[in-house]
């Protein structure tokens, strides 16, 4: 079973700044709680991915930094390379590269970026990757060797060797579409098992929080295309509700959520309602029942997830 027994990692996903010294006190406080890993997803409005990891990484002495996801329309393979392998350099080889399709038309339609099918948007997903793999185990820009006397970097390449091929850092492609998750079954060592689901007949960015049935597939889909392979499985957890009154926070969410029922709010391994023991209990069920064991927060979840970890690490 992938990753079933897979030791827990945990990630907070940072959604905003705030000043200076808040976030560097936000970084620290979360390695100290015991997060393995910063990350930062892609979108119009919040913060630029790499200077922050960058950051993230400065304010901190082991935690790792990730993007969460990359929104692929957004980026030219070589210009992310080049971004890839600074931040590696700069961050002493803590960078995890999330990539994703993009599901935001609006973010597309406010860059100018003209808004493809998603068909479209997997192939150039799987074409980055491929890119990324030849850059990062190439032997450098033959027109850059006029320059490498004056230029160093000429030939800048990440420090780690672990993912394209063993020539970069890990390799996180997350979603929830069997084109992108074959994709990553193929190519990452870490699969993001997206829990929103596109709304049929809604406008594009229009999501329902998946069930878990929807997860139980997913993962069932992503080991049957991994064959031989093993990577590790990511879950973003949307909501933490710390509760001795488990059936009423669920009631509540069930209100909010009218396409899930009670018993399905309860269920499913998006949301973690509960004890902190039930909640470290729940963790632990679904990485044997998926092989959930990489799992992430929001960072506005970041104290409230604290104690889970504790009692989990302890």
């Amino acid at each position: 079973m992938i990753g079933a027994m897979a030791p827990f990692r945990f990630g907070f996903n940072l959604l905003d700044l705030g000043a200076r010294g808040e976030f560097v006190s936000r970084c620290r406080r979360g390695e100290d709680i015991g997060y393995d890993v910063a990350l930062v997803p892609d979108h119009l409005g919040a913060p630029a991915p790499f200077p922050t990891m960058v950051a993230a990484a400065e304010a901190t002495e082991r935690l790792r930094v990730g993007t969460f996801v990359l929104n692929i329309g957004f980026w030219n393979p070589h210009l992310l390379a080049r971004e890839v392998a600074t931040a590696d350099m700069l961050t002493g080889g803590r960078v995890e590269l999330g990539l994703g399709a993009g599901h935001m038309k609006w973010e597309f339609d406010a860059a100018g970026i003209p808004w493809e099918p998603f068909s479209a948007r997997a192939g150039r997903l799987a074409r980055t990757v491929e890119e990324l793999t030849a850059i990062f185990g190439g032997s450098g820009y033959p027109e850059g060797a006029a320059v490498k006397e004056h230029y160093a970097l000429a030939d800048l390449r990440p420090v780690q060797r672990h993912g394209f091929g063993g020539h970069g850092p890990p390799l996180l492609i997350g979603g929830t579409g069997d084109r992108v998750l074959s994709i990553a079954a193929r190519h990452a060592d870490i699969v993001g098992i997206a829990g929103a689901y596109q709304a049929e007949g809604e406008p594009p960015g229009t999501f329902r929080l998946g069930t878990a049935a929807q997860a139980d597939e997913r993962v069932r889909f992503v080991r049957e295309q991994a064959g031989d392979r093993d990577p590790e499985l990511n879950v973003l957890v949307q909501t933490v509700i710390v509760t001795g009154d488990r059936r009423a926070a669920a009631e509540d969410l069930a209100t909010r959520m009218p396409h899930l029922t009670t018993a399905e709010v309860l269920d499913c391994p998006f949301l973690l309602i509960g004890t902190v023991e039930q909640i470290a209990g729940q963790l632990r069920e679904r990485r044997e029942r998926y092989g959930f064991s990489y799992i992430t927060v929001h960072s506005p979840f970041m104290e409230t997830f604290g104690p889970v970890i504790e009692h989990l690490k302890g």
